[in-house]
């Protein structure tokens, strides 16, 4: 007879012995005070503060979203009744797609109850669908754009990092008529590095293939009104297929499409992720589209947001902290081992009630541990005294070198 739990907990050690367990922290998120919270550890209470939630806006407790989905809840109950098909389709999810849909200036979008579902279920039926078609997947992508590739029979092949000429090597071998798809991210959430969007553009024109982006951690942070790196650069109209994310910069739950009217179509009717999904309560789906209402209007919120992301970097430099570069809001301190890089994450938490988690393998590549700074428009001056004096301690503590 097979031992299951001995099998899964010989699987579990192996995650322990290379640092690599995943421990989560008990939080109690504080209603009016982000970025501070309540941990819940070794049978007490501790007030911390958080420095690595992607609600990088700090729109999860903003007053106006919260309003909106009281009132919802008031006015539809808390729960949405079934898939969008049967019973299921509020009319808060129809002013929020037509918002999103706006947002993009494309003619049409589709909500999912993540971003990981939107982006796994358009992938996979875009690959599914398209005869013979071939996809193209930059190396760093995500997860859930990973596993929508692999979750067809369509011939696949993965691009360099940002490369556009590996890019346009491997398409160059495929014929004009025959479907193909380059699937990439804008912003990259671990490194903080941005995609070459106009370039890949320029060769999916040339080769005659869709474009895919997914926007997710740059929707709400960039371009005047919040519509990612795309908007920033003007290059929203060339773009085929957006995808995004309403749990980080707009701070609530759910995942997007955004394309032509035909194309949202098609994934609603074939997309076995959204046909058989319950649908997203309305009380989330109203508290989104305040979100998204509210940070389209607010551009002052994304100056704020960079300012402190610039600041805290300049700090960690000045402080002699191992600050990997980064031309985005992600601000990462390199720690390069699995054990340590827990090690320190326990030590700010337990000794400084400072909470950033770790960063290892397989969300990053070994060797490359790091903890993951996201500072918000909220964190302060003081905030980050407080910060670089705990992170200068912990240093000290495991015989760290500071950079010179």
């Amino acid at each position: 007879m097979v031992d299951y739990n001995k099998f899964f907990s010989a699987k579990i050690n192996d995650l322990k012995e290379g640092g690599n367990y995943r421990v989560f922290a008990d939080l109690e998120r504080h209603a009016g005070s982000y970025p501070h919270a309540t941990n819940y550890r070794d049978g007490t209470t501790h007030n911390v503060m958080v420095w690595c939630s992607n609600d990088y806006l700090g729109m999860g407790q903003n007053s106006v979203v919260m309003d909106a989905m009281h009132q919802a809840i008031d006015k539809c109950g808390v729960g949405a009744g079934g898939t969008r098909n049967i019973s299921g389709t509020n009319h808060y999810h129809i002013l929020l797609e037509e918002e999103l849909a706006s947002l993009h200036k494309k003619e049409a979008a589709l909500i999912f109850t993540s971003g990981w579902v939107a982006n796994m279920t358009t992938l996979s039926t875009l690959g599914r669908m398209l005869p013979d078609c071939v996809i193209l997947s930059d190396a760093l992508n995500h997860n859930s754009m990973i596993e929508g590739i692999k979750n067809n029979k369509a011939e696949r092949h993965i691009f360099r990092h940002n490369d556009p000429e590996h890019l346009e090597e491997l398409l160059s071998q495929y014929d004009k008529d025959r479907p193909k798809l380059v699937a990439f991210e804008s912003l990259y959430s671990m490194d903080g590095d941005i995609a070459p969007i106009e370039e890949f553009c320029d060769i999916c024109d040339k080769y005659g293939a869709l474009s895919y982006i997914d926007e997710v951690h740059a929707v709400g942070l960039y371009g005047e009104h919040g519509a990612g790196v795309a908007e920033r650069d003007n290059l929203m109209d060339r773009l085929d297929i957006i995808q995004g994310t309403l749990a980080k910069g707009f701070g609530v739950v759910g995942g997007y499409i955004a394309g032509s009217k035909d194309f949202c179509d098609f994934v609603r009717s074939y997309g076995t992720g959204f046909i058989f999904s319950t649908s997203m309560p309305p009380s989330v789906a109203a508290a989104a589209l305040a979100s998204v209402k509210y940070v389209r209007a607010h551009d002052d919120l994304r100056q704020k947001h960079q300012e402190r992301a610039a600041t805290l970097k300049q700090r960690f430099r000045d402080a002699g902290l191992p600050v990997m570069e980064s031309e985005s809001h992600i601000v990462p301190l390199l720690v390069g081992d699995a054990v340590l890089c827990k090690n320190l994450s326990d030590r700010l938490l337990n000794s400084h009630n400072i909470y950033v988690q770790p960063i290892n393998y397989p969300t990053v590549a070994r060797g490359t541990e790091r903890l993951r700074f996201t500072p918000t428009p909220l964190h302060s001056d003081d905030d980050m005294d407080a910060l670089i004096i705990a992170l200068k301690e912990v240093w000290e503590f495991f015989d760290l070198k500071m950079v010179a």
